[in-house]
């Protein structure tokens, strides 16, 4: 499993730094949308993989990988403003941001770490297009209780969703480096 921490690491490095210098271009603008719009935002990424999974034609020179950072990116955004709010005009400077991106990572590691262990690493043996799939259920699962006003009767949280598409991410980069 260490291995698996270290890839972890390497993949949420290359996120970090481009949230950091996202956050030095735009601000924290992103902390005016709901979370419909992040969970819509992280729609759009994970539906775009899937067709670009599924397409021979590329038309957009991006591929799955910077799709995926933006999964992962937008989930931690969705991570944050569960605990903080919406507001009304950026309030958070790169600092506290990253202070705040470091917390959401390290948790969500902490889970994939505990999971991991339970399950014996089985999503080695999974195709990055499975991958995409379960992200794509979770986002399904995210907006029917975001529809039901955030309430769930026997299910897990929308924060939990949110950290199992980091990880199913974060295992879909750890595969797309290793094929390259």
């Amino acid at each position: 499993m260490q291995d698996t921490s270290k890839q972890y690491d390497a993949v949420i490095e290359t996120c970090r730094n481009l949230f950091i210098n996202k956050m030095s271009d735009y601000g924290s603008a992103w902390r005016i949308l709901r979370l419909p719009s992040l969970t819509d935002q992280i729609f759009i990424k994970a539906q775009r993989i899937r067709g670009l999974q599924q397409n021979d034609v590329r038309k957009v020179d991006e591929g799955e990988q910077s799709e995926f950072i933006g999964i992962i990116n937008y989930c931690i955004m969705a991570l944050i403003q569960l605990e903080k709010g919406v507001v009304e005009q950026p309030d958070l400077s790169t600092k506290e941001a990253t202070i705040l991106y470091d917390e959401k990572v390290a948790t969500t590691k902490q889970l994939m770490q505990d999971k991991n262990h339970d399950y014996g690493e089985a999503w080695r043996d999974m195709r990055v297009s499975s991958l995409t799939d379960l992200i794509l259920q979770k986002l399904l699962r995210v907006k029917q209780i975001e529809d039901n006003a955030g309430k769930t009767i026997v299910s897990e949280g929308i924060d939990a969703n949110y950290q199992d598409m980091i990880n199913y991410a974060i295992f879909a980069m750890i595969h797309l480096n290793e094929n390259n």
